[in-house]
C-alpha cells in the first residue's frame, strides 16, 4: 500500500489482463486490482474434467437458490444457470443493481480473477470502416474519434497473440485478420451457405471466428496453451488453455516479466483525485472480507472493470472539481448505455439427405454478418443486424441421454444419421441514445457501502423496426437456403425487450473529439484527467452488430502503448 505503482489496472477480465500484459512487458510496475476472489488456472474451480455424474447435482442448481431469490438474472439465461460454471457468475442478490420496473436490464457479471474472460462466447469479429463511421454518417451519438485504419494493426496484434480460428471470407463488412485454421461447417450449414451465395451478393453464411487455438504458435506453447479438443466445456475453465482467457494467456505473459502485482478481494470504491495537480493519484478500495478501506497509489489508472462496473466507480469518484463523478465536465458520464438486442428467433428443417452425422463439439457456431450498413430501399430504420446461427443434427437437438429408450436398440440409434434443423438468432445494433443511462441509486447501497447502479435503458422505435425487417429477412433467407417447416418467432411491439441479455453492455464513458460532449479522447484518455484511461466497454461510442470483445482488446493494447510512451517521457 505504501508503494507507488507505475500503472494501476482496475479489473482483471479481458481488457484488464491485456492492459497488465502490455505495461508489464514494457517494464512498468503494474498492479491489478480485482474485486472478486483469486482463481488459479487449472485450479480446483475448473470443472472441465468432471463427467456429468460428477457435477454437483448433475449440473442442475438447487431449487432453494431460486426460492431465495439468488441468481435472478442468470436464471433468465437458462443455458448458463448450471452448476458446472455457476461459481464463475455473480449472484445479484449478493451484488444488487436496479432498473425501472418497465425496463428490465440483465447485467451478467463475473466477480473473480479473470472476470468474464473465463465464460465468454469467444466470437471475435473485427468492426468495419462503416461501423466506425456510422455515428458521423447518420447523426446518432458521438462521432468516433478513431477509424478502422487506426485500429487495424492492433486487431492484428491481438489476434496473433490470442489465437483466432477463422476463415478468410473477403467481406468488406467483416474484415479478415490473422487467422489459424478455421472450424469446419457442418454438412447442413454448407448446404445453406452455398444456396445463399447463389441468391444473394450481400448475405453470407460463414463459420464463426473463434478464440480457440487450432494450430498453436511457439509463443502460445511457451505460455502453456494447447490445441482445442472440441469438447465444448469452455465456460468450465479450460485446463489446456485452448481458449483465450486472462488466466491462460495475458496473466502468464505478465507474470513472466516480474513486474506484476495482483490484489484480489478488493472493491475499488473511487478513483482518488488531486485537486492541485489535476491528476488521479490512485484508488481507494474496500476489503471485500474485512470491510476496511485502504489506498493504492499509481502514476496512471486504467479502468477495465467492465462497462457498467467502470461507470459505477467513476460516478462514485466525486470531488470538488467533479461533484458528479470524475472526468465528467461534459455531463456525458453514464449516458449512451448500449447492448445488442434480439427480437427474432427462427428455425427450419434443412432439406439435405439424412446420411451425415456430426462428430465432436465445435466451440463456435456460424454467422450471417450485417448486410444493412447502407440503408436499403425496403428499410425504414438506420443501422442493421446480423444473425448468430447454427445447424443441429438430431443427436444435438434430442441427444440419446434425453430420449426415452434403453438397451441395444437405443445404443444403435444414438449414432445414426438423421434430420438437421437450422436456427438463427438476430443480433441488432441499438442506437446510442443519450437518455439510456446509468446512475448511482440515491438511497440503496450494497453490503460494502457502495451505492448500487441504477440502469435505465431500453430499445426504441428504430430497433422495433429492425425486428420487423429481420423477421421478414430471415424467413426469406431460410427459404432461399433450402429449409422447410420454417418457424419465425418475433417479440411483439407490446412486449418489452430486455437489454443486456447478450452480455454485450457498452457505453457510459464514450470516446469523442469534443470534451464538451464526450468523456474520452481518441487514446481512451479522459479529457479532464490526463492520467486516467478507460478501455473496457464503457469507452464505446456505438455498438455495431459484432461481438465486441476483440475491439475492446485492440483498443486496450493501443491505449496502453500510447500511455506507456507518456510514462517513459515523464508526462504522467
Amino acid at each position: 500500500m505504501n508503494e507507488e505503482f507505475d500503472v494501476i489496472v482496475v479489473g482483471s477480465g479481458i481488457t484488464g489482463g491485456w492492459a497488465a500484459k502490455e505495461f508489464c512487458e514494457k517494464g512498468f510496475k503494474t498492479l491489478i486490482i480485482e474485486r472478486g476472489r483469486n482463481v488459479e488456472h487449472r485450479g480446483p474451480e475448473y470443472k472441465d474434467f468432471e463427467a456429468p455424474w460428477e457435477l454437483q447435482n448433475r449440473g442442475m442448481p438447487e431449487e432453494e437458490l431460486a426460492e431465495d431469490g439468488h441468481y435472478s438474472t442468470l436464471r433468465k439465461k437458462g443455458h448458463l444457470y448450471r452448476t458446472d460454471a455457476l461459481h464463475f457468475f455473480t449472484d445479484d442478490k449478493e451484488s444488487p443493481y436496479s432498473f425501472p420496473e418497465n425496463k428490465p436490464f440483465m447485467w451478467v457479471r463475473g466477480h473473480q480473477l479473470g472476470g468474464r474472460s473465463l465464460t465468454w462466447g469467444r466470437q471475435v469479429l473485427r468492426w468495419s470502416k462503416k461501423d466506425f463511421q456510422a455515428n458521423a454518417n447518420d447523426g446518432h451519438g458521438i462521432p468516433w474519434p478513431i477509424d478502422y485504419e487506426d485500429l487495424a494493426p492492433w486487431y492484428s496484434y491481438v489476434e496473433t497473440f490470442i489465437g483466432v480460428a477463422a476463415n478468410r471470407d473477403g467481406l468488406e463488412t467483416l474484415p479478415d485478420g490473422e487467422f489459424q485454421p478455421p472450424w469446419e461447417m457442418s454438412y447442413a450449414e454448407r448446404f445453406i451457405s452455398e444456396n445463399l451465395a447463389k441468391r444473394y451478393k450481400d448475405r453470407h453464411l460463414i463459420i464463426g471466428r473463434s478464440a480457440n487455438i487450432t494450430l498453436p504458435t511457439e509463443e502460445q506453447l511457451k505460455l502453456g496453451r494447447g490445441k482445442c479438443l472440441a469438447r465444448s466445456y469452455c465456460r468450465r475453465g479450460c485446463s489446456f488453455g485452448a481458449y483465450f482467457s486472462t488466466q491462460s494467456a495475458t496473466l502468464p505473459a505478465a507474470h513472466k516479466t516480474g513486474n506484476l502485482t495482483v490484489v484480489t478481494d478488493a472493491i475499488v470504491e473511487r478513483v482518488d483525485y488531486d485537486e492541485k495537480n489535476k491528476r488521479a493519484t490512485g484508488v481507494t478500495v474496500i476489503d471485500a472480507n474485512a470491510l476496511k478501506r485502504r489506498q493504492y497509489k499509481g502514476r496512471a489508472i486504467f479502468m477495465c472493470a467492465s462497462a457498467l462496473g467502470t461507470v459505477q466507480i467513476l460516478l462514485n469518484s466525486k470531488s470538488v472539481s467533479f461533484p458528479n463523478g470524475i472526468a465528467n465536465s461534459s455531463g456525458a458520464l453514464g449516458h449512451y448505455i448500449m447492448s445488442h438486442f434480439t427480437g427474432v428467433v427462427a428455425s427450419g428443417d434443412v432439406q439435405v439427405k439424412e446420411d451425415k452425422f456430426a462428430f465432436g463439439r465445435r466451440p463456435i457456431a456460424t454467422y450471417i454478418p450485417n448486410y444493412r450498413h447502407d440503408k436499403l430501399a425496403d428499410a425504414d430504420f438506420v443501422r442493421g443486424f446480423g444473425f448468430q446461427t447454427t445447424a443441429q443434427h438430431r443427436s444435438s437437438i434430442s441427444p440419446p441421454a434425453k430420449r426415452a429408450g434403453i438397451g441395444i436398440e437405443e445404443k444403435e440409434n444414438a449414432g445414426k444419421a438423421g434430420p438437421w434443423r437450422f436456427s438463427a438468432f438476430m443480433y441488432g445494433e441499438i442506437l446510442p441514445y443519450f437518455d439510456n443511462l446509468a446512475t448511482l441509486h440515491p438511497t440503496s447501497k450494497d453490503k460494502w457501502g457502495m451505492p448500487i447502479l441504477h440502469i435505465d435503458a431500453e430499445v426504441k422505435e428504430n430497433e422495433r423496426k429492425m425486428i420487423r425487417q429481420a423477421a421478414k429477412d430471415i424467413e426469406e433467407m431460410l427459404e432461399a437456403g433450402g429449409c422447410s417447416n420454417i418457424v419465425v418467432n418475433t417479440t411483439p411491439d407490446s412486449k418489452h425487450i430486455p437489454l443486456g441479455k447478450q452480455i454485450h453492455e457498452m457505453g457510459g464513458a464514450c470516446m469523442g473529439s469534443d470534451p464538451r460532449t464526450s468523456v474520452l479522447n481518441e487514446w481512451n484518455q479522459a479529457h479532464d484527467v490526463a492520467n486516467l484511461f478507460v478501455t473496457d466497454g464503457a469507452c464505446m461510442s456505438s455498438s455495431a452488430t459484432q461481438n465486441p470483445s476483440l475491439t475492446y482488446m485492440a483498443i486496450t493494447a493501443r491505449a496502453a502503448n500510447y500511455a506507456a510512451n507518456l510514462l517513459k517521457k515523464g508526462l504522467m
